[in-house]
């Protein structure tokens, strides 16, 4: 029973203390009631601490979004991660473009240009995959993961003692605002002497300045004590700021890794394509002219393709050279499919045999092809001239 009594009155007692601290909040918010100030060293630090926080949720959140783009993968990772349990193995986007490559190559034929081209593209996109998993994991353990105990545990502690701060300032202020009222109180009191009744209420009144006076001087050593204890929390912002500065260096240092990676890996795909015949590198959607090597240019730009591709020559055989300053006509084989860009144009299958031709005034890189009632121009490069 004693025991309850005293939970009773303790809950009543804390009751009594939040309504009194929320009352006070409202008054000062509504300019009615005074209020302490904090130092300005520890207001700096605050204001320090608070802009920590916002920025660090904002980089930490943006940089989730960058590694994982889609926004069901990182509820689902964050699902798991809050159980406690390793999220399942997913295949990554380039992982799942080299494999449709891979497979479509395979399908066609690896001993065809194109079959062969999507078995490299696609076994390189698959490397690229391992990549961006690395860098994942790298990016999680050494940033991610450092901003977010600071969000979920340093900054927890910190935003804890700053409300015990602001709890005890109130607390404060009250006890300001009682020991003042009572003083005033007791000097009325003491300018009333005419009856025994009122000197009663001046010894009342003196007690209770003593008595506001005490609390006074306990909120106020409370009030210091929690000052003390938040400044020095707050000073481990500065070592927080060089902790993730170092954790920043390790985020870019995996970022650099990763494009490094990406970049010799597209170096030796680029490679391997060039080393097919100049036919296979052609596009075929050219209205004029040869076709030129263009299957890297989109990745690493005019001026890094132009120096790649320098040891590249397209040659054309000597004896289409020979049609060409002659005026007759030869049967010729086709090497590889081609798709006509216009009417101009004759559209080829690879292994057919088709009548080539010179026409005064054409380009030296086309012949003038003809198949059955059908006519147009060819690319010399496709054509293997038959004897």
């Amino acid at each position: 029973m004693n025991i309850m009594d005293f939970n009773v009155k303790k809950l009543a007692a804390d009751a009594g203390t939040f309504l009194s601290r929320g009352v006070r909040f409202t008054e000062e918010k509504l300019g009615q009631a005074e209020k302490t100030e904090l130092d300005a060293h520890l207001e700096n630090l605050l204001s320090k601490a608070e802009c920590t926080k916002i920025w660090t949720e904002k980089i930490m959140k943006q940089t989730e979004v960058l590694l994982q783009p889609n926004p069901n993968a990182r509820i689902e990772e964050f699902v798991y991660e809050k159980l406690d349990r390793k999220a399942p193995s997913r295949i990554n986007n380039p992982e799942l473009l080299g494999q449709y490559m891979i497979d479509a190559g395979t399908e066609f034929g690896p001993g065809t240009a194109y079959g062969n081209a999507l078995i490299k593209c696609g076994e390189t996109q698959k490397r690229i995959g391992t990549a961006d998993r690395e860098l994942i994991q790298t990016s999680a353990l050494n940033f991610l993961t450092p901003l977010r105990n600071f969000i979920e545990g340093d900054y927890k502690t910190i935003a804890k003692e700053r409300k015990l701060l602001q709890n005890k300032r109130l607390d404060l202020d009250a006890a300001k605002t009682r020991l003042k009222k009572a003083k005033a109180a007791e000097t009325r009191n003491s300018q009333l002497n005419s009856a025994r009744l009122e000197g009663d209420n001046i010894m009342i009144w003196a007690e209770e300045v003593t008595k506001s006076e005490q609390e006074l001087r306990i909120t106020q050593s409370e009030f210091d004590r929690q000052a003390e204890i938040t400044r020095l929390l707050l000073e481990g912002i500065s070592s927080t700021h060089a902790h993730h500065l170092r954790c920043l260096n390790d985020f870019v240092e995996a970022q650099m890794t990763y494009y490094a990676q990406c970049y010799q890996y597209m170096l030796d795909l680029q490679k391997q394509l060039g080393s097919f015949p100049s036919n296979y590198l052609c596009n075929n959607n050219q209205t004029s002219g040869t076709p030129v090597p263009s299957v890297l240019s989109n990745v690493i730009g005019s001026s890094a393709m132009a120096s790649a591709t320098s040891g590249l020559v397209i040659n054309s055989p000597s004896n289409l050279n020979d049609l060409k300053e002659s005026s007759g006509s030869r049967k010729a084989r086709v090497l590889y499919d081609y798709d006509a860009a216009n009417s101009t144009e004759l559209s080829l299958l690879a292994d057919e045999v088709i009548t080539v031709f010179s026409v005064v005034g054409m380009d030296s890189d086309w012949l003038m092809g003809e198949r059955g009632n059908q006519k147009g121009k060819v690319p010399i490069t496709y054509l293997e001239l038959l004897n």
